[in-house]
């Protein structure tokens, strides 16, 4: 039972793609409308607009979602490139993100994700689109962090943790951070995303991390058969969530390839994963899905929808790791050792 909730909850996680894919065939027509909907913002004191398992944890995970919104129209045919989380149909696939990552990696630390209007799928084929619609979902998430941490954290560690579109809005709340709110930061997980160089060397809040159990730094990568399936610019801080080093030394996992068949009708895949060093890219050999291509942004040996799904284990195990080297600094500062 417990095997077959897990399948159920992981092909959840990415059921959004599925949805964005039937809404493809509606891009065109929106292109060229002026009169787009921007619906309500988020009010982050009505607990509709949070999931929340609180678990009695020492630490917290502030989780932010991914893409899981397609353009659509509303009842007078204007359209939306945002999702509104006071709909139920559009909460859906929301939700059911948060539930699956909840699941797959949270283990007994507390877990907080905010709805938020995120952008479209679509807005990712353009880099004008995103320039201009990522500010409104950004400034919900920053909105709700606030309230977190005013309301709900209590003072608490927390791991501050992204999946793509929710991984670029990570990367704006950590270059933010106070310094109180920084130093109980566990560690930030950019997961699906890029870190140009750039933006490294000009924020010391990202401090790449080096190891296992190193606290305060950035855990960043991107899984790929090789570097001519990468659908993102070269990220300057990366490591491999297998074997946690930052050098070219393969590591081996065993995993149950999809999320979208029950795990007990699988056989594992037997993978290689090596970070490269050239393109800080995760090089995944021996994958035999064939089911992770996402929709509009996606191409064939880019395994951007997997990038939880692959490394649940060791995600799950990292940010206890983690969260456990942090209250023992904290506990060895406090006794001046």
């Amino acid at each position: 039972m417990k095997q077959k909730k897990l399948w159920m909850l992981a092909a959840i996680l990415i059921c959004g793609f599925v949805a964005i894919a039937f809404l493809m065939s509606r891009d065109e027509s929106l292109s060229d409308a002026q009169n787009e909907v921007i619906p309500q913002a988020p009010n982050y004191a009505e607990t509709s607009q949070w999931y929340v398992s609180e678990r009695g944890g020492q630490a917290d995970i502030f989780y932010i979602i991914s893409t899981e919104t397609g353009d659509y129209t509303v009842a007078d045919g204007a359209p939306c490139h945002y999702a509104d989380t006071y709909t139920d149909s559009l909460r859906t696939p929301l939700k059911s993100e948060m539930e699956g990552v909840d699941m797959l990696v949270s283990g007994q630390l507390n877990f907080y994700s905010p709805y938020y209007r995120q952008c479209s799928m679509q807005t990712f084929t353009d880099d004008s689109l995103k320039a201009v619609r990522m500010p409104l979902a950004t400034d919900d998430v920053r909105r709700a962090f606030a309230y977190y941490l005013q309301n709900q954290n209590q003072g608490r560690p927390f791991i501050l943790a992204g999946f793509s579109q929710g991984a670029m809005i990570a990367l704006d709340l950590l270059r933010e951070m106070s310094d109180d709110v920084y130093s109980r930061m566990v560690a930030a997980y950019i997961i699906g995303a890029s870190i140009p160089q750039q933006m490294l060397s000009g924020h010391l809040r990202i401090r790449p991390a080096q190891g296992a159990t190193d606290t305060g730094v950035t855990i960043c990568y991107n899984s790929v058969r090789d570097a001519s399936s990468t659908i993102f610019p070269r990220s300057a801080v990366a490591i491999n969530p297998v074997n946690w080093r930052t050098d070219g030394e393969p590591a081996t996992l065993e995993t149950e390839p999809s999320p979208f068949i029950p795990i007990e009708q699988q056989q594992k895949d037997h993978l290689t994963v090596t970070l490269d060093s050239a393109s800080n890219l995760l090089f995944v050999n021996g994958y035999t899905a064939t089911d992770y291509v996402v929709p509009i942004i996606g191409k064939d040996g880019n395994y951007h929808s997997r990038e939880i799904w692959l490394y649940r284990d060791q995600l799950r195990d990292n940010m206890q790791r983690r969260t456990q080297s942090y209250l023992v600094s904290k506990v060895s500062f406090s006794q001046g050792l």
